[in-house]
């Protein structure tokens, strides 16, 4: 039967492995993060649900993006936050939880790379089609005084948002590529 406690490491090595800790107050500060965007979407739900009778399809359509984006930046945070931590500075011991997610099961840095890349295309693609839907007006006269918290949209803006986005997606196949390469690697080194 093998010893549960941990080997006796010398002090140099113990106090370089505990250096992981300094990153608990970045994901605590993730979560206080995480209020802060809870806080944001319940403002902006209380907006939409206020002012609907007043507003249009396209303006509706626009809030509800803005929502979802919100979420999905909230997903990303709860990604790095659980699993970052679980890679990097200790387990969890959530084995047998019922509200385990799947994904944590198997999570390591190269999966945290590519579940990170894909989240970020994702808030990327809101963003775009927020754009797209809101480009309908490109060309029309501006009011002015412009209304505070109005966005200015130009052919080149949307240009450049759609480019980033594409270097975007280039960037996660890149990453996602690589890491299959990696694997593969990893197999046929562990055959020989």
């Amino acid at each position: 039967m093998s010893d549960p406690r941990p080997a006796q490491m010398n002090p140099l090595p113990a106090l370089i492995f505990s250096s992981r800790w300094l990153q608990l107050p970045l994901y605590l500060g993730l979560i206080l993060a995480q209020l802060v965007y809870v806080f944001l979407f319940g403002k902006e739900l209380w907006h939409l649900i206020h002012r609907a009778p007043s507003l249009g399809e396209q303006e509706i359509m626009l809030i509800v993006l803005g929502l979802i984006d919100v979420v999905m930046i909230s997903n990303l945070l709860v990604m790095v936050i659980v699993g970052g931590y679980e890679t990097f500075v200790s387990r969890l011991r959530l084995e047998g939880h019922p509200d385990q997610p799947e994904w944590l099961s198997h999570v390591n840095a190269s999966v945290l790379k590519v579940k990170l890349a894909m989240a970020i295309i994702g808030i990327s693609s809101i963003h775009l089609l927020k754009t797209f839907i809101a480009v309908g007006n490109l060309g029309a006269p501006l009011p002015d005084p412009l209304p505070p918290g109005a966005v200015v949209y130009t052919a080149d803006g949307v240009m450049w948002q759609t480019i980033i986005h594409c270097v975007f997606i280039l960037s996660a196949i890149g990453i996602a590529y690589t890491d299959k390469l990696m694997a593969q690697a990893s197999v046929k080194h562990k055959a020989h």
